[in-house]
């Protein structure tokens, strides 16, 4: 498939760098580069965008207000040299948190994430999950195929737009389900939602350190406006 993307960085190597990755995979075509939100608003106009890799810290207006000003914005990348930034792009559904330098491998990773989730959206499956009686697994369809979930194998759900991602025991399953969906989907005694973007396995939850979780040796953000919540449950259950 080929994916549309537009590369917004007001340095010139780092948007070089991200040029010759994409030149070594033939599925991502390079439409524009933008020095500015303002170059990159037009540009959105103009042409059909289905990744941007976004810089935060330019000139007039950064990363991240641009991307809170889109309606209906493509697939988000985010490229910057400060980790700082890192939980507000979750907070805006960015696909992906480059640290720059990030190496070919870290970019390819970003990059089929994107592609993975973009041929979903083309197939427009409309996935309706069976729940059983049991209510300890439940059927979902992805990529043509239809998978039992046990909810004992779920570490994590992570929202993706109009997509989740299950983050299972021994693989990851993206489906075209909303966060509300699967927090309906889910046993609300086992599963919390502690980010916009996160529900966590309260099962498999191994500690909480300041603004985030520990899950499965993996750091997840816990939203602002879900902290306050989230940490009156774990009083409760001290």
């Amino acid at each position: 498939m080929e994916i549309k993307t537009l590369i917004v960085d007001d340095e010139p190597l780092a948007q070089n760098v991200i040029e010759q990755y994409a030149k070594k995979l033939p599925q991502l075509k390079i439409v524009d580069k933008c020095n500015d939100a303002i170059c990159a608003h037009q540009a959105l106009q103009n042409n059909h965008i289905d990744l941007i890799f976004l810089d935060i810290n330019m000139p007039k207006l950064s990363g991240i207000s641009f991307l809170k000003n889109l309606k209906n914005p493509p697939l988000v990348i985010f490229t910057t040299a400060y980790s700082e930034y890192a939980l507000e792009g979750f907070e805006l559904n960015a696909l992906d948190y480059l640290k720059k330098p990030f190496s070919f491998e870290r970019f390819c990773k970003a990059c089929f994430k994107a592609e993975e989730l973009l041929r979903l959206k083309q197939a427009d499956q409309k996935t309706e999950p069976i729940k059983e009686e049991k209510q300890n697994f439940f059927f979902v369809k992805s990529n043509k195929k239809t998978y039992k979930v046990k909810f004992s194998e779920i570490y994590y759900v992570e929202g993706l737009g109009d997509y989740v991602q299950l983050h299972l025991t021994d693989q990851k399953i993206v489906a075209n389900l909303s966060m509300k969906k699967m927090m309906e989907i889910l046993p609300e005694q086992e599963f919390y939602r502690i980010h916009k973007s996160f529900i966590i396995s309260l099962q498999k939850l191994e500690l909480v350190e300041g603004n985030s979780v520990k899950i499965n040796n993996k750091r997840l953000p816990i939203g602002n406006s879900y902290r306050q919540q989230f940490m009156d449950y774990i009083n409760e259950h001290m």
